[in-house]
């Protein structure tokens, strides 16, 4: 059984209380039950992690080395920030998927920007949070060598 972590950034445990026309109704409680439930149909074990102090994500992807198959990391804010998430992912040499539920390409300049996209496996980006259901899906594919 493969292990995968998916790491959230800052605010995404806001998930249906801020800019739904962004990120939809969706809460963060009902997008970790349809992970941890596409997760159980796959048969992979899979953590789900939020936090919004960078310090804390970058120490959870140096454990992931570990302890993790994959990652699927929606960093949020950091992704057009963060040196030091880059940094930890790249040391990670698993499969990772950089995942928005919005398509940042679409939105403010300054989201156009993302510092670990040249270093992930692939990136959804824009599909809401059905994202999270085909990132789980694609590292599936990708841990089995059939992507």
């Amino acid at each position: 059984m493969n292990n995968i972590i998916i790491i959230n950034g800052p605010n995404l445990n806001l998930l249906g209380e801020r800019e739904q026309s962004q990120y939809g109704s969706v809460t963060f409680e009902e997008l970790k039950e349809k992970c941890l439930k596409k997760g159980d149909d796959l048969k992979i074990h899979i953590e789900f992690f939020q936090s919004n102090i960078e310090g804390e994500i970058v120490t959870k992807i140096q454990e992931a080395r570990k302890n993790y198959d994959g990652i699927i990391i929606n960093a949020a804010g950091f992704t057009h920030t963060s040196v030091a998430i880059r940094d930890a992912l790249d040391v990670f040499k698993k499969p990772i998927i950089e995942l928005h539920i919005s398509n940042i390409y679409k939105r403010e300049e300054f989201r156009h920007k993302s510092l670990i996209s040249s270093i992930v496996s692939g990136g959804i980006f824009g599909l809401g949070p059905e994202g999270y259901i085909l990132a789980i899906i694609s590292l599936d594919k990708m841990l089995k060598n059939e992507n």
